[in-house]
C-alpha cells in the first residue's frame, strides 16, 4: 500500500469516526427532543395537590461539602436556606478548610456548638465539632479533611432524612429547584434511586442574596464558550440518555439520592476522583446485580447555577480530572460494557461512553493533526479535505445549534435575542478552537493516567456575587 493509499484510507477512518460520534449524539438529541416535549406537557398540566403542603414529600438534607469555599460559601447556604421546600434541612461539611470558610459561615449564620450523636457510624475522617444556626435549618460539620467524596459521606451518614441533596460550595440553587427534582421520587417512591438537575453556568449572571435576579452571559470569551457546552451537555445529551434509561452521570453540582440506597452500597468512593460518576455506576452495578428494580432520571427543570473557570489553567485542570475520572469509572465497571443482565446501561450507555466519550476525544485528536498535515504535504487532495472539515466542524456546530434551540424553545433561561445570537456564534467557536483544545487535554490526560495521577488540582473561586 502506498503512501497515498495509506493517507487516503486514514481520512475515510477519521471522517467515519466523526459521522459516528456526531450521529451518536444526534441521535440522543432526538431523544432529548422527545423528552422535552413530554417534559413541558407534564409542567403545562397543574398539580393533583401543593407540594408546599403535602404530607407525602420526603424530608431532604442538601449536604454542602466545603474545602476553602470562603469567597462563595455564605452567598451559597442563602441560596440554599431560600429554596422552595417544605421539609429540608442544610448540612455544610467544612473539609478541614485552612481559608477561613468556617469563621465565615459562623459569623454570617451566628452558630452554636451542638452535641450531636451520629446515627450511623461514618465512613469519613474524624468529626471535630457539631454546630446549629438558631434561626434556621442549618448544621455544620468541622471535620479533618479527606476530600469531597469524604465529606459528602460525612453528612450523609449525619442526616436522618430519607433523601439527600449532594451539591458544591459553588452553587446557587433555583428556589424551586428541589420541588422540580423531587418530583419522580413522588411519582415512583418505590424504584427511584436519584435524579439529577440542569447545571448552568452562573459567570455573567446578577446575583444577590444568594439568588439570581437576571441572567447574561460573562464577559469572559472562555467563560462562553463553556457555557454553549453546558447547554449542549444538560439540554441535550442528560435529556436524552434519561429518555433512554442511559442516565449514568448526575451532576456532583446538584443530585439528589435516596439515602439508604447509597448508604447500601457504601457511600461515595473516596478512591475515585470523580465521586459524582462512580457513584451513579455504583448504584447501577449493585441493584442490577441484584435483579431489583429502579430507576435514575433527570429533570431538566430543577435548575442550579454554579461558577465556570476563567482561566485555562484551571479548567484544564477540571477537563482532565474529568477525563481521568472518566477512563477510571469505565475500567472499574468494565464488566458491565455489553451484558444484558445491566440492560440499557450495559447494552447502550457504557458502549457509547467507551466509544464516543472515551475513545472520541483521543481520536479526533490526531485527526486534527494528521489531516490538515497531509494536505500541506500534498498528500491530500482539496475534496477529502473540505470532507473532513465539513464533517468534523458542520456537524458539531448543527449539534450545539439544535440544544440552543432547545433551551429557546423549552426553556427560556436566556431571553435577550443578543445573548442567544452570542450563544451560537460560540457554537461555531467551540468546534473551531476549544473542541480541539480538549482533545489535547484529553491526551494529556490519558498519560496522566497512564502514570496513575489522581490529583485534583485547585479550583480558584473568585466568587459570584457582584
Amino acid at each position: 500500500m502506498n503512501l497515498a493509499t495509506l493517507v487516503e484510507s486514514s481520512v475515510w477512518f477519521f471522517v467515519g469516526y466523526f459521522v459516528l460520534i456526531n450521529g451518536s449524539y444526534l441521535l440522543i438529541h432526538g431523544a432529548a427532543l422527545v423528552g422535552a416535549r413530554r417534559d413541558s406537557r407534564e409542567r403545562s398540566v397543574d398539580a393533583p395537590y401543593n407540594l408546599h403542603e403535602s404530607p407525602f414529600v420526603p424530608g431532604i438534607a442538601v449536604v454542602l461539602p466545603a474545602y476553602n469555599e470562603a469567597p462563595v460559601i455564605v452567598s451559597s447556604i442563602r441560596s440554599l436556606l431560600s429554596v422552595e421546600y417544605p421539609d429540608f434541612e442544610v448540612v455544610v461539611v467544612n473539609d478541614g478548610s485552612t481559608d477561613g470558610t468556617l469563621e465565615r459561615v459562623k459569623a454570617e449564620f451566628d452558630l452554636e456548638r451542638a452535641d450531636a450523636a451520629y446515627p450511623l457510624d461514618p465512613p469519613c475522617e474524624p468529626i471535630t465539632d457539631v454546630y446549629r444556626a438558631s434561626d434556621a435549618n442549618l448544621v455544620v460539620l468541622d471535620k479533618e479533611n479527606g476530600g469531597k467524596a469524604d465529606a459528602l459521606n460525612a453528612g450523609l451518614f449525619f442526616t436522618d432524612q430519607p433523601l439527600f441533596c449532594a451539591v458544591d460550595a459553588d452553587t446557587i440553587i433555583e428556589r424551586s429547584a428541589l420541588l422540580e427534582v423531587v418530583r419522580p421520587f413522588l411519582r415512583d417512591p418505590e424504584r427511584m434511586l436519584a435524579t439529577g438537575g440542569t447545571v448552568r453556568v452562573a459567570n455573567g449572571c446578577s446575583i444577590r442574596d444568594g439568588v439570581v435576579q437576571r441572567v447574561g452571559l460573562a464577559d469572559s470569551r472562555l467563560v462562553n464558550l463553556q457555557t454553549m457546552e453546558y447547554l449542549r451537555a444538560f439540554l441535550s445529551g442528560r435529556i436524552g440518555l434519561s429518555v433512554l434509561n442511559s442516565l449514568l452521570i448526575i451532576s456532583g453540582a446538584f443530585g439528589v439520592f435516596r439515602t439508604s440506597a447509597v448508604r447500601e452500597i457504601g457511600g461515595y468512593s473516596t478512591d475515585s476522583i470523580t465521586e459524582d460518576m462512580e457513584l451513579i455506576l455504583a448504584l447501577h452495578h449493585h441493584f442490577a446485580e441484584r435483579d431489583r428494580a429502579y430507576s435514575v432520571e433527570f429533570v431538566p427543570d430543577a435548575v442550579v447555577w454554579t461558577e465556570a473557570p476563567e482561566s485555562r489553567a484551571v479548567l484544564a485542570r477540571q477537563r482532565s480530572r474529568w477525563y481521568r475520572g472518566l477512563l477510571e469509572s469505565l475500567l472499574t465497571h468494565r464488566g458491565m460494557v455489553g451484558r444484558r443482565r445491566y440492560g440499557a446501561v450495559g447494552l447502550v450507555a457504557l458502549p457509547f461512553f467507551v466509544l464516543v466519550e472515551a475513545l472520541g476525544p483521543l481520536i479526533e485528536g490526531v485527526g486534527y493533526v494528521l489531516i490538515p498535515v497531509a494536505f500541506l504535504l500534498g498528500v491530500l487532495d482539496v475534496p477529502f479535505f473540505v470532507l473532513f472539515v465539513a464533517v468534523a466542524l458542520g456537524l458539531g456546530t448543527l449539534m450545539s445549534w439544535l440544544s440552543v434551540f432547545t433551551e429557546v424553545v423549552s426553556f427560556r433561561r436566556y431571553t435577550r435575542p443578543r445573548d442567544i445570537v452570542a450563544i451560537l456564534g460560540y457554537g461555531v467557536a467551540e468546534n473551531v478552537l476549544y473542541r480541539q483544545w480538549k482533545a489535547l487535554i484529553a491526551w494529556k490526560a490519558l498519560l496522566q493516567f497512564v502514570r496513575g495521577d489522581k490529583s485534583w488540582g485547585e479550583m480558584t473561586r473568585v466568587g459570584l456575587e457582584k
